[in-house]
């Protein structure tokens, strides 16, 4: 049965799916962990301008590369920085 409406999905290559070898991402080391941070302070607003995009949005620990430790205590840390207005809240 065909849904198509006339396209023809094999184009050539490798089906559509995709094909190819996987590449190999290097493992992202949390920044914390290698200077021991203990406590990531709220007043540092230039370090936690770089865990937010210019959305405002808190980047998720597998693009920002932080352990789950850390990444709590930077969420925690930017929340409280934009409670007291030294950063953005998310916009739409």
């Amino acid at each position: 049965m065909d849904r198509g409406g006339g396209r023809d999905r094999d184009r050539g290559g490798m089906g559509g799916r995709g094909g190819g070898g996987r590449r190999m991402h290097r493992r992202k080391i949390c920044r914390f962990c290698i200077e021991k941070v203990d406590l990531i302070d709220f007043k540092d607003v230039k370090l936690l301008q770089n865990y937010i995009p210019e959305r405002g949005k808190i980047l998720p620990r597998r693009i920002s590369g932080s352990c789950a430790t850390h990444q709590r205590m930077l969420a925690e840390a930017i929340k409280r920085a934009r409670n007291i207005a030294l950063l953005p809240y998310a916009t739409a």
